[in-house]
């Protein structure tokens, strides 16, 4: 139309006029003259194209023996392997190519009882514990956790056939062992423990080994997960690149599979908050400095 000559001047009408008439912008008309090839966003390309960078996100996706990584993790992990963009730009790709992990989106929940903040600055002041369960060969099995309010670091995590409350105390202890030196009385004065309202976890012996070691019982408040987020955040990981990933046979076979799981994670597992470091190195950084002054 805009080619089409005016029967007053003879003259073509121009794109200019017949956009303004039929109310369109004249960018849509040149985008779409383009060949489809060349068509993207305005504004610079960056160090590679979008196609390249799908690419080098698709490796990147997995390649840290981790699923459900979202693109902020993978933003860090490019830039680790030193690729540099925008984590907009790899968010944007991620959801045009359908590469964002799967997210369940909760039911509506009323006011909440905890409004506050469950995470510590420094590690070993709070760990936190719950359990989850998943079939073996042998049936029904229980999976007990800790994880460090901090660094998020699995400080325990233990499997058993049966989810009673001295099963439950192992991640805990294999966590005072390792962290505080010395499974004894008193052995880890300054830590706090945050637990559910789950029969193991309110039971005498559960709370007595606790006082027993010198820890504060912290339960969360009733119906209100989140108060023990950090202990839920950790399970859904290990569900997502364990436990949903594979079949055990027996409960031992899980339970060495987990102990792998834990000392991988605390070494490769990338936390946002903490610049992406990894929880071990967050111990480290943490603890190295106290160490010198020692």
């Amino acid at each position: 139309m805009s080619r089409t000559p005016s029967t007053s001047t003879g003259q073509p009408y121009g794109l200019a006029r017949v956009a303004r008439v039929w109310d369109f912008s004249r960018a849509t008309v040149y985008r779409h003259r383009r060949p489809e090839e060349t068509r993207g966003r305005p504004g610079p390309i960056g160090v590679m194209r979008d196609s390249d960078l799908v690419a080098a996100i698709r490796d990147v996706i997995g390649a840290g023996g981790f699923h459900g990584e979202g693109y902020r993790k993978i933003w860090a992990r490019l830039r680790f392997a030193g690729i540099r963009t925008s984590r907009r730009r790899v968010l944007r790709l991620m959801r045009e190519h359908g590469l964002l992990a799967f997210q369940r989106l909760g039911a509506a929940r009323g006011p909440r009882a905890h409004d506050g903040t469950i995470i510590t600055e420094r590690v070993d002041t709070m760990w936190g514990t719950d359990l989850t369960s998943v079939m073996t060969g042998e049936g029904a099995t229980a999976v007990f956790i800790a994880v460090d309010h901090c660094s998020t670091e699995c400080v325990g995590i233990h499997a058993a056939r049966r989810a009673t409350r001295f099963e439950a105390l192992e991640p805990i202890r294999q966590g005072v062992r390792e962290r505080f030196g010395a499974f004894a009385k008193g052995a880890a004065p300054g830590l706090a423990v945050r637990h559910d309202h789950g029969s193991q976890y309110v039971s005498n012996a559960f709370q007595e080994e606790l006082t027993f070691l010198g820890i504060e019982s912290s339960p969360a408040f009733v119906r209100a997960p989140e108060g023990n987020g950090c202990a839920e955040r950790f399970i859904r990981t290990v569900k997502e690149n364990r436990l949903w990933l594979r079949r055990f046979e027996t409960v031992e076979d899980l339970r060495l599979a987990l102990i792998d799981f834990k000392d991988r994670y605390n070494r490769t597992w990338i936390i946002e908050r903490h610049g992406y470091r990894t929880p071990a190195q967050v111990r480290q950084d943490q603890l190295h400095p106290a160490a010198l002054a020692a």
